[in-house]
């Protein structure tokens, strides 16, 4: 098993590329060196339908989103969860006080901070490194690097549930709300099922499975998925609508009422227990 995960590299490289732009939406420089060794490849790859664009335009919506959560909100610590190859804490400006929580598995971790140290690189905030596997209990790690659960948090999980089973994915937004102060946070991204179904993702779908990586789940409601594990949402956005990268979608954002459309939301979400 290589110590950064495939979808860690691709992601990168993607950042990579739309940072090169001349009309980058954001600026990752380290993305490209942590995109080895074979995130261009895996990204050429799986490339087609829109690939590039939405992790361009969801990176910028997520980015955006701490920035407005962090600005309106009584809230100071971050946790990236399952946060791969992100470079945030490096790149953006963050409020005095605020402490970033890296949580990932330990041979990612290492190897991230090898090749950040390699490129000289200076975190714009207090950054913490946490090792655990979210397959198990991974709160007790957390709590040891410095996190309060009795202080409200900005949980980012980003690029994550599709990899997850429904029931996989409902539990961990159920373990995010047990150790979310009141005034806690979400940002996150599903995918709708009828993306998982059409014959245009297929291609994408089987080189994921082919590479240990396939996506499980979808909804088509995820107001509803949210609020049932306790979390209120407060911002959702297609791809292509204001504030979501309009203008560079490369496809037109369909009606809410049409069935059987494939979707990607992204998502703001406050804690609200229940």
């Amino acid at each position: 098993m290589e110590a950064v995960s495939y979808t860690a590299q691709w992601t990168a490289a993607a950042r990579a590329v739309e940072s090169e732009r001349d009309d980058a939406m954001f600026r990752d420089p380290f993305a490209r060196d942590l995109a080895a060794p074979r995130g261009f490849e895996l990204l050429d790859k799986y490339g087609g339908g829109g690939l590039l664009p939405f992790i361009a335009i969801r990176t910028k919506y997520f980015d955006d989103g701490i920035g407005t959560v962090l600005r309106e909100n009584a809230v100071e610590q971050v946790v990236l969860v399952a946060a791969g190859m992100d470079t945030r804490a490096f790149r953006l400006p963050w409020p005095a006080g605020t402490t970033v929580y890296e949580l990932d598995h330990a041979a990612l971790v290492d190897e991230k901070r090898a090749r950040l140290a390699r490129l000289d690189a200076t975190a714009t905030t207090d950054r913490r490194e946490v090792r655990a596997d979210l397959a198990e209990d991974w709160l007790p790690a957390l709590t040891r690097a410095g996190f309060d659960p009795s202080r409200p948090t900005l949980w980012v999980a980003e690029g994550l549930m599709f990899f997850l089973t429904r029931e996989q994915s409902a539990g961990l937004l159920r373990a995010l709300g047990a150790a979310s102060a009141p005034g806690s946070w979400l940002a996150v991204d599903f995918v709708s099922k009828a993306l998982l179904r059409s014959p245009f993702s297929q291609t994408f779908l089987k080189g994921l499975k082919e590479d240990g990586t396939p996506w499980l789940f979808g909804t088509d409601e995820p107001e509803e998925f949210l609020s049932a594990a306790g979390w209120k949402v407060r911002d959702l956005k297609e791809p292509g609508e204001p504030g979501a990268g309009e203008g560079r979608w490369p496809y037109e954002v369909q009606p809410r009422d049409r069935r059987g459309v494939s979707r990607s939301w992204l998502v703001r979400a406050e804690h609200v227990g229940g």
